[in-house]
């Protein structure tokens, strides 16, 4: 008896210990489709599909990936930590860039204030150091640029320069030498004054801004900034020789001028004067305080096809979608009325067309012509013969059709310095009736120094409203750090008091699909746009997160697309802009 129960215990025994290693093999094995995902793809690269766990190199570091994408040129990793995480860290041997533009924004007679242009570093700057001749005077965080010398010996001559540092301790170039003087205590020995700028001329002028350039004076010792009126008042300094001068009244005629001053505090002559009127405020290219815009197909894709006579009174401004790249002529685009939409609206015609822009413009909206979207692209990789192209061909558009500007929806790249050529001589041929639309993708408003925000910012006097396509985006970070999922009123203002860190609130809008039909993911109902639009002007009817602040001339909303929205009987314009309306 004793024997047959060790005996049944003993293969109990062994049963649990192979019931145990099948268990163990189970499991395993049910970890392989989860391992076998994650891939070593090598080097960061621009458009490649990445999956959940691969990792990718960049900048001498391993990132993992966070969410599933095909990655576009300005995603790099460091760039958007939605995307990425760093996982481990190879030695960082890489030096930040050297400082740039130092210069002096006020000399005493025992100081001489600094300031410069931010270096850039592949993981970040995390110090700037400064030099008075070949001795360390000081150091200042990586956000700051700007350092006061002080203790210095009147009317004597300095050198000073400035590196960067990254955590690691790597040690930058220097920047630019800059020698300057302090002034004497009885007015310094250097009293010769600069001359006179020269050329003042206007650039650009819209509603609330006039934008200036002039030719560099000169000093016997060094320019060190020039002052620049507005009327017989000081509007603002500035190092370089263009300025944008902001906050006119519309339809208003304003004169200025510019003097050069040195480090001793000698100032020039003024520069001749010249005039600007601001753009009208009842014309032009102007539009309701808070716009609702949305895009008309010049294709057939599954939504409803229509004419643009059938565009409800909704709609403030109408982006035709889209240009073409112009094979023949690089940097060219062309524009005509798609055969098969022709064709399915009943033959409908270039002519067709040209009088319903007509009719709509004469209801007070604005036409005008969008060139990029998902698949589209232009060639403005070289700036000769590409930019001429461009500007002769979208003019040519423009003039055939009567347009009132230009939508940028470019998700494949961009050339941001020709672009910004080319523009603004669009906008020269056009006059101040241009009206200039952006629609970037989340991803390209994540930080400030993505392509679509130089171009903001080297375009910000023309631009008319920035539209972020608020969709197609996975979870992306709000201004308190977090990330929030699409889809949510949290993820649009969130986002939106991110992005009103470098954006004007008046030059920002929503951009959402009309129907769940029109994207992959990100729909939200039109009443939640709505709601978010009171969140951001008003502070109310907001979701978990608060905006920092209220935005009251917030531009208004986007939506991709009227066509698309006609599916559901223009729900999205019909319940957005009366939100809008109300708005303050």
């Amino acid at each position: 008896m004793m024997r047959t129960s060790s005996g049944v215990i003993r293969t109990l025994q062994r049963q649990k210990k192979w019931i145990s290693l099948l268990l163990t093999i189970v499991l395993c094995l049910g970890l392989l489709p989860a391992m076998a995902i994650a891939a070593d793809r090598g080097e960061w690269a621009p458009y490649v599909s990445y999956a959940v766990n691969d990792t990718a190199n960049y900048g001498g570091k391993t990132y993992q990936v966070i969410q599933p994408h095909t990655s576009l040129p300005g995603w790099e990793p460091p760039n958007v930590p939605a995307l990425w995480k760093l996982t481990q860290s190879a030695p960082d041997t890489q030096a930040p860039t050297a400082p740039s533009n130092l210069r002096s924004t006020n000399v005493t007679s025992s100081s001489v204030a600094l300031a410069w242009d931010a270096s850039t570093d592949n993981v970040g700057v995390s110090q700037y150091v400064i030099y008075q001749g070949a001795s360390q005077v000081g150091t200042v965080t990586g956000s700051t640029l700007s350092y006061n010398a002080t203790g210095l010996a009147a009317s004597t001559a300095y050198a000073f320069t400035v590196k960067a540092k990254d955590a690691a301790g790597n040690l930058s170039p220097a920047s630019n030498t800059l020698n300057v003087a302090t002034s004497g205590t009885g007015g310094g020995t250097d009293t010769q004054a600069p001359t006179a700028p020269t050329n003042l001329a206007v650039t650009g002028v819209t509603k609330t801004s006039v934008s200036l350039t002039w030719t560099a004076s000169t000093d016997n010792v060094g320019v060190t900034g020039y002052d620049v009126y507005l009327g017989s008042a000081v509007n603002q300094s500035v190092t370089g020789t263009t300025a944008t001068v902001t906050g006119l009244t519309a339809g208003t005629s304003y004169i200025f001028k510019v003097t050069a001053k040195d480090a001793a505090g000698n100032v020039s002559a003024a520069s001749s004067s010249v005039a600007a009127t601001t753009s009208p405020a009842g014309g032009g290219g102007s539009v309701p305080k808070h716009t609702l815009t949305g895009y008309w197909h010049n294709f057939i894709n599954g939504s409803a096809n229509i004419k643009l006579s059938e565009v409800p009174s909704e709609y403030d401004i109408i982006a035709l979608s889209f240009a073409d790249m112009d094979l023949t002529k690089p940097g060219g685009v062309t524009f005509n009325v798609d055969g098969p939409l022709s064709t399915a609206l009943g033959g409908y015609s270039n002519a067709d067309l040209i009088n319903d822009i007509q009719a709509k413009q004469a209801q007070g909206k604005k036409v005008i012509i969008s060139i990029g979207g998902e698949k589209g692209n232009i060639n403005l990789n070289s700036a000769s013969p590409n930019i001429d192209n461009f500007v002769n061909s979208m003019y040519g558009i423009i003039t055939q059709f009567g347009l009132d500007g230009v939508d940028i929806d470019l998700e494949n790249g961009m050339n941001v310095a020709n672009l910004t050529t080319a523009i603004r001589q669009l906008q020269q041929k056009v006059g101040s009736s241009f009206i200039l639309t952006m629609a970037p993708q989340t991803i390209d408003m994540q930080n400030a120094n993505t392509t679509y925000m130089q171009l903001y910012r080297n375009l910000k006097d023309l631009t008319t409203v920035i539209n972020v396509q608020y969709y197609n985006s996975g979870c992306m970070l709000g201004r308190d750090g977090k990330c929030y999922s699409q889809g949510t009123i949290d993820f649009l203002t969130a986002l939106t008091d991110l992005t009103m860190q470098w954006v004007e609130p008046s030059q920002l809008g929503l951009g959402l699909p009309a129907v769940s039909s029109a994207a992959g993911g990100g729909y939200v109902q039109p009443s939640v746009v709505g709601n978010a639009l009171k969140c951001l002007t008003t502070g109310e009817s907001c979701g978990t997160y608060k905006p920092v602040a209220k935005y009251p001339d917030f531009r208004g909303a986007m939506t991709w697309s009227i066509n698309w929205d006609k599916t559901s009987n223009y729900n999205f314009a019909k319940t957005v802009k009366p939100v809008l309306n109300t708005l303050p």
